[in-house]
């Protein structure tokens, strides 16, 4: 049976997402705003059934079967826990929440419930991740030594701007950040050891920001975000016997090359992928819910928890903190 999709606020992403679910054909039920005319707004050029003026409302509509939470960080909790108590399973948007206390109460609802929640960390679910992944089981790559990646973009210097704004969980950290220190989650496991450096901008959030990460085994990663330069944006894997190098713009749907320490090309990867590529983790998603799985194996929730503590320690090294802030 095919699960009906509603979707919670009507931003930037909520529109990308909308798009790649309906390349991949999967049903759109309903989309819910703060206020009616925005939703029906919304609506109307994807050809949405039903537009309603509340969260509420969105919840309580029987023909939505999961929703997908596109609002501001601070707010992923609340509208995760909004539609999780109405029985209704969640994607919600990167990161997870806005701190490791919210993320761990979010998750235990869910589980008391009997319903799937996932963060959408849409990148673990593209091809050459999924293939990144194989090779490394392989043992193409030897030993692994370091793991590097950057997420770094030009974005507006308006004090009022989401990036900027503490109130809206502003900093280059949760929204760009959270990529490069997943991508090290996904790579190398959990941190042992964490050392992060930022610079603040006026507003009190941070527009740069280095974290350095030791993992089992002295693996060590390196994540890297800046909100204030556009940066190349690649990734790197170094092995003793290989490495990759994953082409720009690592994070989304892109190309990589496999070298070995001689410098013979052992593999380049590149594929064609309808979309922006979004609609994979729904397509996950759907699949966890008809198989009851429980979890996604790409990202389980319990590592999406994981890294909103990384994310917190990061924040406290640098002293970020938000008004929401447990």
């Amino acid at each position: 049976m095919a699960l009906g999709w509603g979707i919670l606020a009507t931003g930037g992403i909520a529109h990308a997402f909308t798009k790649d679910l309906l390349v991949a054909g999967l049903t759109v039920a309903a989309v819910g705003s703060r206020t009616q005319e925005s939703a029906e707004r919304f609506a109307r050029p994807y050809g949405i059934p039903n537009a309603h003026g509340s969260y509420e409302a969105l919840v309580a509509d029987p023909s939505v079967d999961i929703v997908y939470v596109a609002t501001p960080h601070p707010q992923h909790a609340a509208a995760a826990t909004l539609a999780l108590e109405a029985g209704k399973h969640v994607l919600v948007e990167k990161p997870f929440t806005l701190n490791a206390p919210e993320a761990q109460a979010v998750r235990d609802l869910a589980a008391a419930r009997g319903l799937l929640v996932m963060e959408a960390m849409w990148t673990r679910y593209l091809p050459h991740m999924v293939r990144i992944r194989e090779i490394l089981r392989e043992g193409t790559l030897g030993e692994l030594r370091m793991v590097t990646a950057t997420h770094a973009q030009s974005a507006p210097t308006d004090p009022t701007h989401r990036l900027n704004d503490l109130a809206l969980g502003g900093g280059a950290l949760l929204d760009l950040g959270v990529y490069p220190v997943s991508f090290a989650w996904d790579i190398c496991g959990r941190p042992e050891a964490i050392s992060a450096t930022a610079r603040l901008g006026e507003t009190g959030a941070d527009t740069d920001v280095v974290a350095v990460m030791t993992h089992a085994g002295g693996l060590i990663s390196t994540s890297i975000s800046s909100s204030r330069g556009m940066g190349l944006n690649s990734g790197h894997i170094l092995g003793t016997a290989a490495r990759i190098d994953i082409d720009n713009f690592w994070l989304a749907p892109t190309t990589f090359r496999v070298t070995a320490t001689d410098g013979t090309e052992l593999e380049r990867f590149h594929t064609e992928i309808e979309g922006r590529g979004m609609q994979l983790q729904a397509l996950a998603a759907e699949r966890v819910i008809a198989e009851g799985t429980g979890a996604p194996e790409e990202l389980p929730v319990d590592e999406s928890v994981e890294i909103m503590a990384t994310l917190d320690e990061i924040r406290r090294q640098i002293g970020l903190a938000y008004p929401g802030d447990a």
